[in-house]
């Protein structure tokens, strides 16, 4: 359900889950979209009531949020944790090519920002079922296949039947925080559920504590998912 209430900056979509106990609310930056779960039975009115009452802290959270980013000849984009600047050159053949620290990109100006995305995807695509097979193949699990994608609220997801999805954005962060990212789902073909035996594979699969590369990818998330965006 999509509510659009004039106390409220963005729409709010408001989703009901059987086993939610409490109202939680969180901002789609990329789709200015706020959402809220709710318990199955709770009042919808008292719940768009609760989240106008959070104007000031939406706001606040808007304050903060990074602004975006898009594709464009000269700007400067992360990949792999460092910065690359987007070099366009009209006169070359259509493709991207690294070049150092330039994305070198031919062909006409309105087609440059599909060629970074497709070219950021297909680097993102090979590191992350290069890094999942590595990682599987130590913690003697088998991943039925490796997608990427690009949700708004998560960076990995594995399925009971081993399909393992990513958000492409990965490839920007730094290679730690892509390895965390895919331990954590690989860890989950040993155990569905973030138990303590869950957190210790984790942590074995990473090679040492994540906590450092979890709050990483806390904080990088924001503006990683500005990339691109107009």
């Amino acid at each position: 359900m999509i509510s659009d209430d004039p106390r409220l900056p963005y729409p709010l979509q408001l989703t009901r889950l059987r086993r939610s106990r409490r109202l939680r609310l969180r901002i789609d930056h990329e789709r200015r979209l706020l959402r809220l779960t709710m318990p199955w039975r709770g009042s919808t009115q008292r719940a768009i009531d609760w989240v106008a009452g959070q104007r000031a802290w939406i706001d606040r959270q808007l304050g903060a949020a990074p602004p975006s980013s898009p594709y464009a000849d000269g700007a400067l984009i992360p990949f792999e944790g460092r910065p690359l600047t987007i070099r366009h050159v009209p006169t070359r053949r259509r493709g991207v090519m690294l070049d150092g620290d330039a994305l070198i990109v031919g062909g006409p100006a309105e087609s440059l920002g599909g060629a970074v995305e497709r070219w950021l995807k297909a680097q993102a695509r090979d590191r992350l079922s290069a890094e999942t097979a590595r990682i599987a193949a130590t913690a003697g699990v088998s991943v039925r296949s490796v997608s990427i994608g690009d949700a708004a609220s998560r960076w990995g997801s594995c399925s009971s039947s081993g399909a393992i999805r990513y958000s492409w954005r990965l490839v920007l962060a730094p290679p730690e925080v892509l390895r965390f990212v895919v331990a954590h789902e690989v860890a989950h073909r040993l155990h569905m559920d973030h138990s303590p035996a869950f957190k210790a594979a984790e942590q074995r699969l990473f090679g040492g504590p994540v906590m450092a590369a979890r709050l990483e990818l806390r904080r990088l998330g924001p503006s990683l998912r500005a990339v691109g965006r107009n």
